[in-house]
């Protein structure tokens, strides 16, 4: 890794996004994602399930009011916290008190994330006044010595970091930063940069190496990666003595979370109910992607930061093995991860069934911030494979097309009858909903898609990255001469990109195109005289580059017909379709019902059709496939002597598996017989 020059994210002021589709998207959030979510954080959202978000932060800012008011007169009144959930009695009469979740702070911290990233890419007067006066709200809400948390700020604050294992605090931390910086770098405002750093310095004071210090670390990570960040924001080099602290301290025995609770390890007690938390052993010895999937690559992102930042080898070397048992184990081919409900975690190796799958949206949207920095540290196309197939897939399927419902889970098979009647797919839901009561996935495809740039490219002194293929106008320098490179694509429809230089000057630089595992020869137009080679999935370009120069590459986008390893019980004798980037399925609404009836032809001949569906320009694919015909004697009895099926030959239609569910109720299916 030390031989390796470490690139870095472009700054969105320097990607400007034109790209058809993902202008789209981008636009999408601003006019109606970003609306809709601040109406929901608020509870003005009809028919959906309540946030408390922002009454909380109101209820917390009038406390500290009237105690900075009235000084030691004021005595409030104070509640259990240890109840997780608490919900009101009445919703039309809320009291002062906390309801939801004890991470609904962090609600809004992801929201102000995607107004700082949509601010950059459409600067929006209003939309920045809201903003400032959300924030205005929350800072409110902060304590004297730099402590926010509206769920111990308003039930009591004498229980602060009691329990770092279940309660949320350092995670709530962790998106304030992350929303800070974001919103910092949109603006140049720093009044909720200031109110992070005050409870980062708040943390440091309380955790830590030191003596007289607690010895924690995060139940649910992500301060980790969120610490890294202020520090690179802000050169201050205790945020990241404090990541690499709890990185570090992670798994180390005796557990914190057993000292947190004044639990003591009986003979014969194990780490396993730690895996949950992947603090069953120093990360440094962890080798499989265990537990609480959204919280172990929060975890491997911010191993990845610190490997890259400190050149620790074997921390990086433990960020490859969980990477390569994630990708060759535990990967739905949507990109999801998460292959089952209890404890929204990993299964066991190859455990991977359809139609109870979990496969959070947060989940894939944080295998994107573990691929990314691990391209930071090595450009290795395996990284952005991943990256790409889980950002068109299991991130863009975990909201409606219009922007107002959104999926938690995302099965690969769904029986709307089973959703409703099978307590064990409970969790699974044939539509999208308005809202969730634990509504972590929301604003974090916001934050996400509207920071989409800055996981497209990245860039050493002499090299730009394309590793996510989208329209952009990205503005460079290079050996002190600025230029612009402008990346035509018509994106995940068809494979064609153009790269245009515009430049004042001649420059000498490297271009580096990364080849999607999902092509298997490409066509390259230009770069003459250019010194050409492939390395780790990336086709180099280097050349002196001049006014107006264009190359042009074709990566061709054939129907494939994919096949999970052996071991995946749930998919032998069944084939997956994908097109380029895009996994597809099919729907009731184009198929009929039970589809698992449905099969491939023997010689499935395939047409790709684009089309107006759902409101949108896609690409729909048909294949010769055949249903079963079910006579009498199969409808009477259960079971019946085996007879060769007779089939009806038809023609099966799939769309794009993130446009499901945007017609209604019915069934669905990835995988098919073949």
């Amino acid at each position: 890794m030390n031989q390796i020059e470490n690139s870095r994210p472009l700054s969105l002021k320097n990607v400007k996004i034109i790209d058809y589709f993902w202008k789209k998207e981008l636009e999408l959030i601003r006019n109606e994602v970003i609306p809709y979510q601040w109406k929901a954080l608020n509870d003005q959202i009809e028919g959906a399930n309540p946030s408390f978000c922002m009454h909380n932060f109101k209820v917390a800012g009038k406390i500290l009011g009237k105690k900075s008011e009235k000084g030691k007169d004021y005595i409030a009144n104070t509640y259990p916290t240890d109840v997780f959930v608490p919900m009101p009695e009445d919703m039309d009469h809320l009291e002062d008190r906390f309801y939801g979740f004890v991470f609904q702070d962090s609600d809004f911290y992801k929201w102000i994330e995607a107004v700082g990233y949509s601010l950059i890419q459409y600067p929006d007067p209003q939309l920045e006044q809201l903003a400032d006066q959300a924030i205005d709200i929350v800072c409110a809400a902060q304590q004297p010595d730099g402590y926010l948390d509206t769920y111990y700020i308003i039930n009591n604050p004498e229980h602060i970091f009691t329990d770092l294992c279940s309660y949320h605090e350092l995670y709530c931390f962790g998106h304030l930063a992350e929303g800070a910086v974001a919103y910092y770098q949109a603006t140049g405002k720093d009044k909720l940069l200031k109110a992070a750093q005050r409870y980062a310095d708040y943390i440091t004071s309380r955790i830590g190496p030191e003596e007289g210090k607690l010895k924690g670390y995060p139940g649910h990570e992500i301060a980790e990666m969120a610490l890294v960040r202020l520090y690179e924001q802000t050169s201050e080099d205790k945020y990241l003595k404090l990541s690499k602290y709890f990185i570090d301290e992670r798994g180390k025995r005796p557990y914190y979370f057993d000292i947190e609770k004044k639990k003591e390890m009986t003979e014969g007690d194990t780490s396993l109910r730690y895996h949950y938390h992947q603090a069953h052993l120093p990360v440094r010895e962890q080798e499989e992607a265990v537990g609480h999937a959204v919280r172990a690559v929060y975890l491997y992102s911010g191993m990845a930061d610190i490997a890259r930042i400190t050149k620790d080898e074997i921390l990086y070397d433990a960020c490859e093995k969980l990477w390569n048992n994630i990708v060759d184990k535990k990967l739905y081919i949507t990109g999801g991860i998460g292959g089952t409900h209890i404890g929204e975690a990993f299964s066991f190796n190859y455990d991977l069934p359809n139609d109870t799958a979990y496969a959070e949206t947060c989940a894939s949207i944080g295998l994107m911030f573990f691929a990314r920095r691990m391209l930071e540290i090595k450009p290795d196309s395996k990284y952005a494979n991943v990256m790409e197939r889980a950002l068109y897939n299991g991130i863009l399927s975990g909201m409606s097309l219009d922007g107002k419902s959104f999926f938690y889970v995302n099965p690969l098979e769904v029986l709307p009858e089973a959703c409703h009647k099978d307590e064990r797919k409970s969790h699974v839901k044939p539509v999208r909903q308005k809202w969730f009561g634990c509504a972590c996935c929301p604003p974090n495809i916001a934050r996400l898609l509207c920071s989409i740039g800055s996981y497209a490219y990245t860039e050493t002194n002499d090299t730009l990255f394309v590793h996510l293929y989208m329209g952009s106008q990205i503005t460079k320098i290079f050996e002190s001469s600025e230029f612009n490179i402008n990346i035509y694509s018509s994106f995940p429809w068809n494979g064609k990109v153009s790269v245009e230089v515009k430049t004042k000057s001649d420059a000498y630089f490297t271009i580096a195109l990364r080849i999607p595992d999902w092509c298997e020869d490409y066509k390259l137009i230009g770069a003459q005289k250019a010194e050409k080679y492939v390395k780790d999935g990336y086709l180099y370009i280097k050349k002196c580059w001049v006014d107006g120069e264009l190359i042009e590459i074709e990566f061709p986008m054939k129907v494939k017909f994919l096949e999970a390893n052996p071991h995946v019980r749930e998919n032998i004798g069944k084939v997956a379709v994908m097109r380029g980037p895009l996994v597809y399925c099919m729907e009731e609404a184009d198929n009929g019902k039970d589809l698992h009836l449905l099969e491939l032809s023997d010689e499935p001949k395939t047409e790709v059709h684009f089309v107006e569906k759902m409101g949108e320009d896609i690409a729909v694919i048909t294949t010769a496939g055949r249903r079963r015909i079910i006579s009498d004697d199969n409808l009477n009895l259960l079971y019946n002597e085996y007879k060769k099926p007779i089939y009806d030959n038809i023609t099966i239609q799939w769309i794009p598996y993130y446009t499901w569910a945007n017609r209604g109720e019915g069934e669905m299916r990835v995988w098919i017989q073949t």
